[in-house]
């Protein structure tokens, strides 16, 4: 369904009446989503909230009352790894271009969380003013303290895949115990925040480097109860050779069934997730397919919003 060019494979891309029936098909199914979404809106904030306010609901929930703007949000995406896995590079895949703020190279360059939404120009909301929004799907964050809010701001650009969803990039899961005690805030717990309101989670993974740290450890097992949004993504996979790529994919499935804790093994995605071509390798058609195949799990998101 997807073009495929020698030069890159372009997301959300493909021959003009393939593209035209697809998008004409996406947008009926996210109109009828969102109509759902309205009403459950309103049944929400005229029913449901005045129940939750007399029985006070809050005192023995950790959820907040819901807002909005929960309801009016696109689906998001949290993008989870160790430093240098290619989270950034694949937000720039995506978006096509670069974003304010953006930086990619082998070292640790994300170092906070980041959110990129839909805006009618380029701008940067930090932490605070972004949880204070209201019609930003962030109100909670502060109890966080102003350690993180320091190291969480949101980026807003106009370009067409933002229309039906947002990207939260995280900063690089560290390894050494007195790098995690310096952060200043729990990366688990944030972790937890947004993975029970995110659609979709992708955990990536380099091939060169499959160790799982403790930090890392104790962010997958964060994830627990939201293991129906988790995706693996094995990135970098054409940079390696067949026989290499063979005993990678086993040893991380080896890795991740010792911390994850679910009797069914999760989605593991095998390519390299940036917008160079990738290298010519054994494997480099099946690679393209589960590209497309990711883009097109990530392009359903809109049409299920509604079971948020």
């Amino acid at each position: 369904m997807f073009r495929r060019s020698s030069q890159k494979d372009e997301p959300f891309q493909g021959t003009t009446g393939e593209v035209k029936s697809a998008m004409e098909a996406d947008h009926k199914d996210f109109q009828k989503t969102m109509t759902v979404i309205e009403q459950l809106k309103e049944l929400y904030m005229s029913k449901i909230r005045l129940m939750e306010e007399r029985f006070w609901f809050q005192h023995f929930h950790v959820v907040p009352r819901l807002t909005p703007a929960y309801f009016d949000a696109l689906p998001m995406v949290l993008l989870l790894g160790q430093y240098s896995v290619g989270k950034t590079s694949f937000i720039r895949y995506l978006l096509e271009r670069d974003h304010p703020g953006l930086r990619v190279g082998p070292e640790p360059t994300t170092d906070r969380f980041v959110a990129v939404m839909l805006g009618n120009e380029d701008r940067v909301l930090p932490g605070n003013a972004a949880c204070l929004s209201s019609d930003k799907p962030f109100n909670g964050l502060e109890k966080y303290g102003m350690d993180f809010l320091n190291k969480f701001e949101c980026v807003e650009l106009k370009t067409p895949i933002l229309e039906k969803i947002s990207l939260i990039d995280t900063p690089g899961v560290l390894a050494g115990a007195k790098q995690v005690k310096n952060r200043g805030y729990d990366m688990s717990q944030i972790t937890e925040w947004f993975a029970e309101r995110c659609d979709r989670v992708l955990v990536l993974f380099d091939a060169h480097k499959l160790d799982i740290s403790d930090e890392m450890k104790a962010v997958i097992r964060s994830l627990k109860g939201n293991h129906n949004k988790v995706r693996i993504v094995l990135n970098k996979a054409d940079q390696i050779t067949s026989k290499q790529l063979m005993r990678v994919y086993g040893a991380l499935m080896w890795s991740l069934g010792r911390v994850i804790d679910s009797p069914e093994s999760l989605r593991v995605f095998v390519g390299s997730f940036w917008e160079k071509p990738m290298k010519e390798r054994q494997f480099k058609q099946y690679m393209s397919e589960e590209r497309q195949e990711l883009l097109g799990d990530l392009r359903s998101l809109p049409r299920h919003a509604s079971l948020r």
